[in-house]
């Protein structure tokens, strides 16, 4: 890609002229992103409910984010490093980066074994595979029980025409509604308005000072991460979502008063008033890392039966990024009629989900994911469904 813009435009800056490599430029980014959102979201998070010990499936789910949090802090130090290069490098550095953790993807995939759930699914022949697996991955040899819960559910599956049908029966109404509830309210936390307001807010302090920004908020994000991935099997996830909810709800409100008295007295923000809002912009982002951000992949991963989970799994990540797209096409022209009431929009949103999980998302921890559905039929309301 990199390579592709230094042909293109020939100097240290894009001249905006459309050429054939520009076009392979785009189409590129439009492939790595559908790759991203199946690999990594759909792919990824499944992966781990499948293979990883209920009283670990949280942690380690959860520290699959973990990764993903680390690769964007590290892509926030390269722009901030590579920001100082001479000559219109430092851009062509950072990007031409990006291939060394794809590179790493691509190659670890043929070190990962098949999950027994896909090997039974693929081949009634691989009964005895799927069984070592279970066996190695355990850590005992009393597997049949686990083993025959996912034969029975492979054979219930393989009934059906279309997995997405079987999600919209009544039946499974819980699982439809939460797989898009939770991407939805997981995007209206304003988290991407952070994500794209922060720099901005700081460039009147200097252009390193704004990538400085995002480099301690990634910083910020990655520990609370670490923390969450350590607690969400014994506290719960409910407990964090709401935990999250009040470290959300509460930074938002104060930056967004902030704003609103500063930058309409003084058209900007002073040092000191700059450094109390990255402040309470760590303290949101903390909010976010430990609840919202791991759980909203998390809980929709181990929520869905056998017969439709990769249905239910695509349809919560459609609906992340299709909302991800929304708020990113649409920021600026918020935040330029809004302006410092663009935090309060989004500040009923985070009371609202959170009253959500405290009323209608049931705990699922240290539950087997192919015994979930248990946690419905005790609920007081979806036990109506189910």
């Amino acid at each position: 890609m990199a390579t592709a813009l230094q042909i293109t435009s020939g100097t240290a800056q894009y001249n905006g002229r459309i050429t054939p490599l520009l076009v392979l430029l785009c189409l590129m980014a439009s492939i790595g992103g559908v790759l991203f959102g199946y690999d990594l979201e759909v792919s990824g998070c499944l992966y781990i409910s499948e293979m990883a010990l209920r009283r670990h499936r949280g942690a380690l789910n959860i520290g699959f984010k973990a990764g993903v949090t680390i690769g964007v802090l590290s892509a926030y130090l390269t722009n901030y490093f590579t920001e100082k290069i001479n000559g219109g490098w430092g851009w062509r550095i950072s990007l031409t980066m990006a291939a060394v953790p794809a590179s790493i993807i691509t190659l670890s995939t043929f070190l990962l074994p098949e999950t027994p759930n896909s090997l039974i699914q693929q081949s009634t022949d691989n009964h005895q595979k799927a069984k070592r697996v279970l066996h190695r991955i355990r850590g005992t040899i009393n597997v049949e029980a686990e083993l025959d819960d996912l034969i029975k559910a492979s054979s219930t599956s393989k009934k059906m025409d279309s997995p997405f049908n079987k999600v919209i029966q009544r039946k499974h109404r819980p699982q439809f509604v939460m797989s898009i509830a939770i991407p939805v309210f997981q995007q209206m936390t304003g988290i991407n308005v952070i994500t794209f307001c922060a720099p901005l807010l700081f460039n009147s302090q200097g252009e390193s000072i704004s990538l400085l920004s995002t480099v301690v908020t990634g910083v910020v994000g990655l520990s609370l991460i670490s923390t969450s991935m350590l607690v969400v099997d014994k506290l719960g996830r409910r407990s964090l979502f709401m935990l999250g909810g009040a470290l959300i709800l509460v930074p938002q409100l104060v930056v967004g008063g902030i704003l609103a008295a500063k930058l309409s007295d003084e058209g900007g923000l002073s040092h000191g008033c700059a450094y109390l809002v990255l402040v309470l912009i760590c303290i949101y982002v903390a909010g976010f890392a430990l609840s919202w951000g791991p759980l909203g992949w998390l809980v929709p991963s181990e929520i869905y039966p056998l017969v439709f989970r990769s249905a239910g799994q695509s349809i919560t990540v459609s609906m992340g990024f299709l909302l991800c797209f929304v708020v990113g096409q649409t920021f600026l022209a918020m935040l330029s009629h809004m302006k410092s009431g663009i935090f309060y929009f989004f500040g009923p949103w985070v009371a609202a989900m959170t009253a959500f999980v405290c009323f209608f998302l049931p705990e699922t921890k240290n539950l087997p994911v192919e015994q979930m559905e248990l946690v419905w039929r005790e609920h007081w309301l979806w036990r109506r469904f189910v």
